[in-house]
């Protein structure tokens, strides 16, 4: 199955979902694993469907700076616990688009790049949208449990680190810097996260992404079950 194919099959899983609020989609991965790559690909196939999308990254929900690195810049484990408001995360999105929402949700809190807060202007939803929310760390206890899909793209940390040295030289400077920073502080704060939350066994697909041209999906029917007929590999 070409990348295409697997885009547009895992876009006929979404819309299976029969829920009665906004399908709310957890796309989860490490760090330059794909996640941006696969929610922007999965708009339109969707919209094709009749089905509105919301669009939302957790890099625009980061903790202030005074957070983020109160555990050290290189701290793996303040990586993994300090790097998010998971707080504004659900109050602003997954509750609002959940059972009993408002459908009112705001798509951003904070913008790590000014070190400042974000008023995001307040949207409404449509009871049958689609949110396409991605991010690392989807899997941790304060957001797992509203995730009503979610999907977990795989990819080896050495594929990640040359995807890096590609992606991040601009902000880092040098390639040794990036490489630094990665082995440093994302990639053992990325294995902090997998050891303690498998999400390998908690996402509803896994979507192995270290051939981009050539996904692999894999159906994990050990997950939470929803309201749609997947049920095999692809």
């Amino acid at each position: 199955m070409n990348r295409i194919e697997a885009i547009y099959h895992l876009a006929d899983m979404i819309v299976r979902i029969q829920l009665d609020h906004p399908v709310r989609i957890g796309i989860d991965g490490v760090d330059v694993s794909g996640k941006t790559m696969l929610a922007d690909e999965l708009i339109e196939p969707l919209q094709d469907k009749g089905r509105s999308v919301i669009r939302v990254s957790i890099d625009d929900f980061h903790n202030p700076s005074n957070i983020r690195y109160r555990q050290g810049r290189d701290s793996p484990q303040g990586y993994y616990e300090d790097s998010f408001n998971h707080d504004a995360i659900v109050s602003s999105v997954l509750e609002p688009l959940g059972p009993g929402g408002n459908l009112e949700y705001r798509s951003a809190s904070f913008d790590f790049r000014s070190n400042s807060e974000v008023h995001a202007t307040l949207q409404n939803a449509n009871s049958d949208s689609i949110l396409l929310f991605e991010g690392i760390f989807l899997h941790r206890p304060e957001l797992r449990r509203y995730w009503d899909f979610s999907i977990f793209i795989h990819t080896g940390f050495n594929i990640t680190i040359e995807r890096a040295l590609r992606r991040d030289l601009y902000l880092f400077k040098t390639a040794e810097k990036v490489r630094e920073k990665y082995e440093q502080r994302y990639i053992p704060g990325e294995q902090i996260y997998l050891n303690a939350e498998l999400p390998f066994q908690k996402a509803n697909v896994i979507w192995n992404n270290n051939e981009i041209d050539n996904p692999k999906l894999t159906i994990n029917k050990s997950a939470k079950r929803m309201q749609t007929s997947c049920t095999d590999d692809a």
